[in-house]
């Protein structure tokens, strides 16, 4: 989408007069020397620039998300210190009856960097009275277009920090938008243990047994007309939101090429979570870190993907101290959110006995992802093998798919280390004792003889 910088100049040059007012409204009132000039001074007065007919993605968001003034105001003051921090300057001003800071400014002051929070918005909005504070906290509802749409959260700016001393904070990725029409691409970090999973095969790169492509294909149909069902059919009452699917079978038989092959060809993104990140890092942070990824994944429409669910969602033992307590509890907590979302949450596993009786039973849908059989098998090895590769006059291939019971994964990694022997042997050719080899080497790796 087209950006306008000039636009968000605008808007900003717009910001500065309300804060300007704001504080010469407010100062006149402190010092009650000019009563009828504090009552002529009215920020919230001052005209907004049209946003009606720009087509940019700022105009279009204010247009659904910040309507109203006050909302407008607040997505300028979290917008202000990425894009004009110098008119924040202002709020480090200080009472000089009391040598302090005024509190009724509200924000955090790190050195020269003064962070706006709800109570900020409070004080642009109506000086900090008792009607303003109530406005701001109305404007800043999660319920509300503002923070659901995800534009903005409320940070904690302090331990037990009340509603109005959140910091105002401007998703980036909102900010990319705004500022060059793209949205940021989400990256694994410690506030976000996902990471985004794509693929460059089609779905007849994938060799799976009839029936698991059957029962993935139902996963595809609900995204593409589970609305339609939900809505139109009217089952929405009698369902809960979403899809969650359980993936269940050996390593490498396609659990995650298929979760990737779903987002393609929907045209969703699809969000591995990190569940080793989650168990160990982030205990204690699990809660915000997952209700961040789950919120942003609602509204874009993503597919989540939890690989290796028995880490988390497996069989435990009793309870033993305090840590154990915790992690039952964040536990529990995803699990109401992946039961809440109104989305495509699918998990793998590799053993489905290791997860929780409990768990299984919230599943719409289970797919087993069984080891290839002979003839899928020598599907596998025919599609492995590039054109390139040279291969000797004895290679069975198969004799080796119906040999050698294998996952399709192992027979790509088989694949890989004869022909990148070969490349570095000078394109030599390939025979069946190093294709031979290489699964002996396979085996060894899985524990297998």
């Amino acid at each position: 989408m087209a950006v306008d910088l000039q636009e968000l100049e605008a808007e900003l040059d717009w910001f500065t007069r309300v804060l300007d007012q704001r504080f010469r409204s407010y100062f006149a009132h402190t010092r009650r020397d000019n009563a009828e000039a504090d009552a002529a001074l009215d920020p919230l007065a001052e005209p907004a620039p049209d946003l009606s007919s720009s087509a940019t993605p700022y105009a279009d968001f204010v247009r659904r998300n910040a309507a109203n003034v006050p909302a407008r105001v607040a997505l300028l003051l979290a917008l202000a210190p990425h894009l004009r921090p110098q008119l924040l300057d202002v709020f480090f001003t200080k009472n000089a009856t009391f040598d302090r800071r005024f509190t009724e400014f509200g924000g955090l002051r790190h050195d020269d960097e003064f962070e706006p929070t709800a109570e900020t918005l409070a004080f642009v909005l109506g000086g900090g009275s008792v009607a303003a504070r109530v406005l701001a906290a109305q404007t800043l509802d999660p319920r509300r277009d503002l923070v659901s749409s995800g534009a903005i959260r409320l940070g904690s700016g302090a331990p037990a920090a009340t509603p109005l001393k959140q910091v105002l904070i401007l998703s980036s990725d909102q900010l990319a938008l705004f500022t060059t029409g793209e949205r940021q691409q989400a990256v694994l970090s410690a506030d976000f243990p996902a990471q985004r999973i794509e693929t460059e095969l089609a779905w007849d790169d994938l060799v799976l047994h009839r029936a698991t492509l059957e029962r993935i294909l139902e996963v595809q149909k609900f995204i593409e007309h589970g609305h339609t069902l939900m809505h139109d059919w009217g089952m929405a009452a009698r369902l809960r939101p979403g899809l969650r699917a359980l993936f269940h079978g050996p390593p490498g038989t396609g659990k995650t090429m298929s979760v990737a092959l779903l987002g393609k060809h929907t045209g969703r993104e699809v969000y591995r979570i990190d569940l080793s990140l989650v168990v160990s890092k982030y205990i204690g942070e699990t809660e915000k870190n997952l209700a961040h990824v789950f919120d942003k994944a609602q509204r874009r429409d993503w597919i989540l993907f939890f690989d290796e669910a028995d880490a988390l969602f497996g069989k435990r033992s009793e309870t033993k101290d305090a840590h154990d307590r915790y992690a039952n509890q964040e536990v529990a907590y995803l699990l109401q959110r992946i039961e809440s979302f109104d989305g495509i949450a699918i998990l793998a596993s590799n053993l489905r006995e290791n997860l929780d009786d409990a768990f299984s039973r919230r599943f719409e849908l289970v797919v087993y992802f069984p080891l290839p059989r002979a003839p899928e098998r020598l599907r596998l090895w025919r599609r492995a093998i590039p054109p390139q590769a040279r291969m000797a006059r004895d290679v069975d291939l198969e004799l080796l798919a119906r040999e050698h019971e294998m996952s399709g994964g192992s027979i790509v990694n088989a694949v890989r280390q004869v022909c990148l022997s070969a490349v570095g042997g000078g394109g030599r050719e390939i025979t069946q004792a190093d294709l031979i080899a290489a699964l002996r080497r396979e085996f060894d790796k899985e524990g297998r003889r």
